[in-house]
């Protein structure tokens, strides 16, 4: 095995370590917060359903992130480029877990690969503006979801089950709900957010898509079992309190968002997707303007926006310096 295959693969797979610690654990943060499960409960229930998500749906998404946005011949045509995608995914994931905050991994990923298709001027602008669309229109749908159901029918839901059901089986009924909408959106989440660690190396022809996702999946359950208790806290304790009835809405509204988005290949935010149904329940409870004043809605707000929008530029500009000064010879060792 050359060097060049250790090291691209170490680098994949520790991105994929912190996706597991930011985006999967972001998966099971509505539950924590509800008090359903201990952080030991939800990470190893993330592991292991990320991994299921990667090795049974997580194809459709490698695809896209490995050829769609930018043609594979343009990222296999020099390593360099695929250093400055992990490096670069890498830098802004470290980041967001040493400071507690879930951001938009796909974001960082995709805008790299994005800034290189702009500098080679081989980006495919039909298939970006595609899953721009959706980074958009995801978020807005949880958060419209989840706060129609927060206002008009989350009291209607507690009085049904109250006139109808003894305190004990409704708190079995909805411990079966949350586990089932807990176990299903960490299984989306590793169907879909496994490509961002993996995509660009299968690009490489360095690995094929089935072993690449068995070692994303794996790195991505040891990151949300090492790593994921941090980015739970924040996301479950410290923007609203959220009851298990609101866990279930935010949880089962992303996962069946971030499943489609796999079926039809695109790379979206887990993290953006369930913050988006947090805030949307946080709004419908405290009101705009309180939620907007939170200092973690505005530090996320900050990572969701401007993170994309300094990736594409820095990885333009990395790729102009590595390619006008012919940076590629030093990485001739590595083959």
């Amino acid at each position: 095995m050359s060097v060049l295959l250790v090291v691209t693969l170490v680098l994949s797979a520790f991105l994929a370590l912190n996706i597991g610690a930011n985006n999967s654990a972001a998966s099971m943060a509505t539950s924590y917060g509800a008090g359903v499960r201990s952080k030991r409960q939800a990470v190893w229930l993330i592991a292991i359903f990320a991994l299921l998500g990667a090795l049974t749906a997580g194809a459709p998404v490698v695809e896209t992130v490995g050829k769609g946005i930018v043609p594979a011949e343009t990222l296999s045509s020099d390593i360099g480029f695929i250093f400055i995608i992990l490096l670069l995914g890498i830098g802004f994931i470290v980041w967001a877990n040493i400071v507690r905050t879930p951001i938009a991994t796909t974001h960082a990923i995709v805008c790299a690969i994005v800034g290189i298709g702009l500098y080679t001027q081989t980006l495919n602008s039909d298939s970006f503006i595609r899953v721009l669309k959706w980074w958009i229109l995801a978020p807005i749908v949880a958060w419209l979801i989840n706060f129609a159901v927060a206002k008009f029918f989350y009291f209607k839901i507690v009085h049904y089950l109250a006139s109808n059901f003894s305190e004990k089986r409704v708190n079995v009924i909805l411990t079966v709900l949350i586990t089932i909408s807990g176990t299903f959106i960490a299984f989306s989440g590793g169907a879909n957010n496994s490509a961002n660690a993996i995509g660009p190396i299968v690009s490489l022809g360095l690995i094929d898509s089935y072993p690449g996702a068995i070692l994303a999946g794996v790195a991505m359950g040891v990151g949300a079992i090492l790593l994921g208790g941090r980015v739970l806290e924040t996301l479950g304790k410290k923007i609203t309190e959220i009851c298990i009835i609101r866990a279930i809405s935010v949880e089962f509204t992303a996962a069946v968002i971030i499943l489609l988005a796999s079926l039809y290949g695109i790379p979206v935010s887990i993290a953006e997707i369930v913050t988006a149904g947090v805030v949307g329940f946080s709004c419908a409870q405290h009101g705009f303007v309180q939620t907007s004043k939170n200092s973690h809605v505005v530090k996320i707000g900050f990572f969701w926006f401007v993170v994309p929008v300094i990736t594409v530029g820095v990885s333009y500009y990395i790729s102009l310096v590595y390619i006008k000064y012919g940076l590629s010879s030093y990485l001739s060792f590595l083959g």
